[in-house]
């Protein structure tokens, strides 16, 4: 099909989505359905090219960060920004801004793309820079052990033209830089000091760490956090960056963009720009994102893995805020929810949980009757809970831990009451 044809078709159904309040990856279900060629022409004239960010946590921050710092240096960067990170999500960002030609004004095209389904666009489209953030257990129905996860991944670093950037922190992902290769491939990292607050898969459970001796060189690592607070070095030098990010994981995130953002701009720009622009960054919705409601902030925190849920719990001390956990098992979120019980509640004993809620909110409140941790109320039903905990607690700040599509309904909810970021 001419590409003008699908690009019209593609904006009509993307104009209808919006009128009808959602579906904002139907877009471009259809238009690849009808133009299977639609994203590898759209993007391949870019002159920086095609990146791809993948791993089970943070893709999206660190996307919104790479993204920022991109365009903090004069660079216009095309971005799927709902964080919808199938294919089709980014085929409808595209219908979003390219013009009636489908033609995308751009400088370089940054995507976050689903573990999975970035294979499905790696091999059409090979992007010549890609960042691979880390394995961990997560959505075991769909993804298996964390060795498929693995291999998953490798096959985005065989796919990519010019530059892996890789954590060096994760066994996993460190080993995909020691595979022999023609590609450059450049680390991020941790300190001595650092690498205990962020454990990788194994070592939540054997306690194994790796010696700093046999590690390769890292271009930027994180040496030292406290609270927003972050020293990271590089170029021989200790840079310390006040941030607005919440969250430690979102903190080893912009070790992660910092390096990717160098790599791309072959350190040609000044650093303190970099890091400018670095301190000025908010978090992604959902993602430590912080609203106002009855004059009090309200927290989102989005969990979906053993890994995530206690890092979010370390990053979030409940002393002065009441807190609600909403957990659904809907396929964004991930249909097993067994990861529930490699998550250390501890944190929670002292106070209590005032509401929980989502379709599993019974498996949810098992699981902190067996941490020990009080929970005040379990109502499944998202929508009745979300207004009875803000009802009762309206003089409290609030922290809402949620994953993914329930994330996606309390914003939703949340934006008839207060301002909410819309993200299309």
């Amino acid at each position: 099909m001419p590409k003008y044809l699908s690009t019209i078709l593609g904006k009509a159904v993307k104009n209808i989505a919006r009128l009808r309040g959602g579906g904002s990856a139907l877009p471009g279900l259809v238009v690849e359905r009808i133009d299977p060629d639609f994203i590898s022409r759209t993007l391949a004239p870019l002159p920086y090219g095609t990146v791809v960010v993948s791993g089970t946590n943070g893709k999206t921050t660190t996307t919104k960060m790479v993204v920022e710092l991109l365009e903090s240096q004069g660079l216009t960067v095309f971005t799927n920004r709902t964080g919808s990170n199938f294919t089709r999500g980014v085929a409808a960002a595209l219908l979003g801004d390219i013009d009636m030609k489908g033609r995308l004004d751009a400088d370089i095209a940054v995507l976050e793309l689903d573990e999975a389904h970035a294979i499905h666009f790696v091999n059409k489209i090979p992007p010549r820079y890609s960042l691979l953030l880390n394995v961990m257990r997560d959505q075991l129905d769909r993804f298996g052990e964390i060795d498929a996860t693995a291999r998953l991944l490798q096959r985005i670093a065989e796919q990519t033209t010019d530059t892996v950037v890789l954590n060096r922190e994760d066994p996993r992902v460190r080993k995909i830089g020691e595979l022999p290769s023609e590609r450059r491939v450049i680390y991020f990292g941790l300190s001595d000091q650092t690498r205990h607050l962020f454990p990788d898969d194994d070592s939540m459970r054997a306690q194994t760490k790796a010696s700093l001796a046999k590690l390769p060189d890292a271009d930027v690592v994180l040496e030292h956090l406290e609270k927003q607070d972050a020293q990271f070095s590089f170029d021989g030098k200790s840079h310390t960056v006040n941030l607005k990010l919440q969250g430690i994981y979102n903190i080893y995130n912009a070790a992660a963009a910092l390096t990717l953002v160098r790599t791309i701009l072959e350190n040609k720009k000044p650093l303190g720009d970099l890091l400018t622009a670095l301190s000025s960054i908010q978090p992604a919705f959902g993602r430590g994102e912080t609203l106002t409601v009855d004059g009090k902030p309200l927290e989102l925190v989005l969990v979906k893995n053993p890994s995530g849920f206690r890092l979010g719990l370390s990053s979030f001390p409940p002393e002065g805020y009441v807190t609600m956990i909403a957990i659904n098992d809907n396929y964004a979120d991930g249909r097993d929810m067994s990861w529930l019980w490699d998550v250390d509640f501890d944190s929670l004993r002292d106070g209590k949980v005032q509401m929980v809620s989502g379709i599993r909110a019974y498996d949810m409140g098992l699981r902190l009757q067996y941490e020990d941790v009080e929970v005040e109320e379990i109502d499944p039903h998202l929508l009745t809970a979300l207004q009875k905990f803000i009802s009762a607690h309206s003089d409290m700040p609030k922290r809402i831990y949620c994953t993914y599509t329930a994330m996606l309904s309390i914003r939703r909810a949340l934006a008839k009451i207060t301002t909410v970021e819309h993200v299309s």
